[in-house]
């Protein structure tokens, strides 16, 4: 089988086991590790060829794509004892998919490229219904050729992906995406506690919301989560830290004020803070509810 259709993922929680599913589907060969045991006894499953290590990985697939929770632990994949950039394998393409705010993903890029090992950084947006569907919106910085390198594959996973511009773009469009989700699901749980707080089911108010211009996947999704109140997570709200710390250092570095946003990253602040960091972030609108002074 072609390189073009051999491919290397590195997570494989929520999303980079999706991930791995959706390249299995498409008919490509696909090697991984994660630490975590069940995670990837799940994605073998789904046929992925486990491998012992990040650095075992890069040995194989010259296109690896990383799905972690963090800059600490993509900086332990890319440049730990184990590492992709121990193995020595120059030529070798990471992109990665981890929120990092643009300034992490620069230095990244730049620490790699000492090492000839080219860097994307891709994250994605769609949570893991997205990532089920091979669906997910993909917004990439970078080299163009090396874009272009990955797009055979981007286009397994994603319906929408675009090149953003240099390295720590898609890290830009990335938190500008995550700008309008929070301050949405603020607006979106302070309409639903208000219906209710008014004696109008919240439901009904959601649905003929849904048929108007206030309609978005947000006010479906996330609306729909808060009236059931099932918050196992599409994204968990502790990720939201990452968004609330990209934006700030976005904000200070632009000129440019986010009131709308900062007001409703309050919301996650309180429920991560209450002990709510592994639900859904739509889990705010107990939060919201439970605010002082509100109508009963």
């Amino acid at each position: 089988m072609s390189n073009t259709n051999l491919v290397g993922l590195i997570g494989l929680g929520q999303m980079g086991g999706r991930m791995a599913k959706r390249f299995r589907l498409a008919g490509w060969r696909v090697v991984g590790w994660d630490p975590f045991a069940p995670a990837v006894a799940a994605a073998a499953a789904d046929g992925l060829e486990p491998e012992a290590n990040p650095a075992a990985v890069a040995a194989v697939a010259p296109i690896v794509i990383t799905s972690l929770p963090d800059i600490l632990a993509l900086q332990a994949v890319a440049f730990g004892e184990e590492g992709i950039a121990s193995a020595g394998h120059a030529d070798r393409l990471i992109v990665d998919t981890t929120t990092l705010t643009p300034d992490q993903a620069r230095k990244i890029c730049s620490e790699l490229a000492h090492r000839r090992i080219g860097f994307l950084d891709a994250p994605v947006s769609g949570g893991t219904a997205g990532a089920d569907m091979g669906t997910l919106g993909i917004m990439v910085g970078g080299k163009a050729e090396l874009f272009e390198h990955a797009r055979p594959a981007l286009d397994v996973i994603g319906s929408k992906v675009v090149h953003c511009g240099p390295i720590g773009s898609g890290q830009v469009v990335k938190a500008l995406n995550q700008l309008i989700v929070v301050a949405t699901l603020g607006a979106v749980g302070e309409a639903l506690a208000l219906a209710r707080a008014a004696h109008v089911d919240p439901g009904l108010a959601r649905e003929v919301m849904l048929a108007g211009y206030a309609a978005s996947p947000v006010l479906d999704n996330g609306g729909g989560r808060m009236i059931s109140r099932e918050f196992a997570p599409g994204g968990k709200a502790a990720y939201n830290l990452k968004d609330i710390s990209a934006l700030a250092e976005l904000s200070a570095s632009g000129g440019v004020r986010i009131p709308v946003f900062n007001a409703a990253a309050e919301y996650i602040k309180a429920l991560v803070a209450a002990g709510g960091g592994d639900l859904d972030h739509a889990a705010i609108i107990d939060i919201i509810e439970r605010r002082p002074g509100r109508a009963d």
